[in-house]
């Protein structure tokens, strides 16, 4: 369906200094010519309540895979209804915001604008051309502020900024068109996920079999229970989710097989990268399933005093210790290698192994599920603490521990064992990234009529809107969970 997409015809000069030119039927109005500000309160607070992200726009925040701020009441909180362009001021250079197609409750500090009457059917349009990469100049130079994450988007910046129109039956051809373009383009990532799924299942398989019963070659007759000497746990019952252990491993509290745990600091930082000199703190997400991403941190002030006791070096062991998604709380991954200058957050842990403990193995262990389990009970227990995992509850957990050269053999059997599937995932992730950012060129070649879908829109079948709003929702809380975190 992309094959074969032109220009148009005939161009003309926009006057905008990010886009050079601009199809000769189109138009460009100020925000105020299309969009009218709406303040409306709610009186009882009970509407449903709504959320918004770059990731997926405007969302029912029941729908989100991740735990929000509750606030004690929410009478007085701004109302949108369905049509209505939701901005969360100070996130709309980083693209917050998006079209509702819900009527809820949205925080006092968004701003709510409703398409006047003449534009109100091409909303879907609108959401297409503020969403995309071309309009990213517009919202970074337009919020305003002395500190990156306070910058503002004010509602005379947003009226004030330039839309681009293309008539209304070429903003439909256009909806058109990328439906059908996201319709493959998000089953093709589906279908990646998945796989990435199946894959990461066999893997916990091979490693749990490893971490708690030894090589394959051992002879699983030579077992014992696994409960810790009483009265901790009673020996003769054992711990049903490690299950019997060979007779000469030990159960061993991690408290006794780490020197200390290291935790980092909360400070002031903006949303870009370390570079150069400049220092960054690792954000919550920078942990997950396993990988560790340098990439996942935040630029610190030049002047702020960096303690060395929690700097980040190559070799370090990793525990998130608070997410968005409580399946990502207790992720834990080595540090491999660093391209960056960084310091730990307050929402990572750094556990410091004894020499009793082989590294490698430990961080297989934490990416055990009888580790998860653990982080399971402990983040469940944690009464409003459903997103943090207690360092006193680390501390406590459990671990089937091996003299130190088998845990070494142990480690690279599973080096060997996991490369083909720790290949095979990498290379697919790789393919998703590179499908949505082919979506994100795609959508802003189009909506900046770079390239004329009206033929290519005629010609496509309609689509069956309920399933695809089923497939939709999978897709956007996988994505939801991961980017958040």
């Amino acid at each position: 369906m992309i094959e074969g997409l032109k220009p148009y015809a005939e161009y003309k000069g926009s006057g905008l200094p990010w886009l050079k030119t601009l199809p000769c039927g189109w138009r460009v109005r100020r925000g105020r010519g299309v969009f009218e500000c709406i303040d409306v309160r709610s009186k009882t607070g009970n509407e449903e309540l709504l959320s918004v992200s770059a990731t997926d726009g405007v969302r029912r925040r029941s729908e989100k895979a991740v735990t929000m701020f509750q606030a004690s009441s929410y009478v007085g909180h701004k109302l949108a209804w369905p049509g209505d362009l939701v901005i969360n001021s100070l996130w709309a250079w980083m693209k917050g915001l998006g079209f509702s197609k819900y009527h809820g409750i949205v925080s006092t500090a968004y701003g709510v604008y409703r398409p006047r009457p003449e534009h109100r059917e091409g909303w879907r349009y609108l959401d297409h051309l503020f969403r995309s990469s071309a309009y990213d100049w517009e919202l970074r130079v337009r919020s305003k502020g002395i500190w990156i994450s306070r910058m503002q988007l004010t509602d005379w910046s947003f009226l004030d900024m330039p839309v681009l129109l293309p008539p209304p039956d070429e903003q439909a051809a256009i909806v058109r068109f990328l439906d059908h373009a996201n319709r493959k383009i998000d089953g093709f990532i589906r279908t990646k996920r998945k796989l990435i799924g199946l894959l990461n299942e066999q893997k916990q398989a091979i490693i749990h079999r490893a971490v708690t019963r030894g090589l394959p070659s051992r002879n699983l007759a030579d077992l014992k229970p696994s409960g810790l000497p009483a009265p901790s746990i009673a020996r003769q019952a054992g711990i049903p989710w490690l299950g019997d252990i060979p007779a000469h491993w030990e159960v061993r509290r991690l408290r006794t097989i780490v020197k200390r745990i290291d935790q980092g600091v909360s400070p002031m930082a903006d949303g870009f990268l370390a570079e150069g000199s400049s220092w960054g703190v690792l954000k919550a997400g920078c942990v997950n399933r396993g990988v560790f991403r340098e990439t996942e941190h935040k630029r610190l002030a030049s002047d702020f005093r960096i303690d060395p006791g929690i700097v980040v070096h190559a070799g370090d062991v990793l525990v998130s210790r608070a997410c968005g998604s409580p399946a990502l709380v207790g992720s834990v991954a080595r540090v491999e290698s660093l391209n960056y200058r960084l310091i730990l957050s307050d929402k990572t842990f750094r556990p410091v192994f004894k020499e009793i403990v082989d590294i490698a193995f430990g961080v297989y262990a934490m990416n055990s599920p009888y580790y998860r389990h653990q982080v399971e009970q402990a983040i469940s227990g944690a009464e409003g603490l459903a997103n943090n995992l207690p360092l006193s509850s680390l501390r406590d957990f459990v671990f089937a521990i091996p003299p130190l050269v088998e845990q070494r053999m142990i480690s690279s059997h599973l080096q060997g064992e996991l490369s083909r599937f720790n290949s095979t995932i990498a290379r697919t992730e790789r393919e998703i990234s590179l499908m949505q950012e082919y979506r994100t060129r795609l959508t802003a070649d189009i909506v900046t009529g770079k390239l004329d879908v009206r033929e290519a829109a005629a010609n496509l079948p309609d689509l069956p809107a309920a399933a695809e709003s089923v497939a939709d929702e999978a897709l956007n809380k996988t994505e939801t969970e991961e980017t958040e975190a």
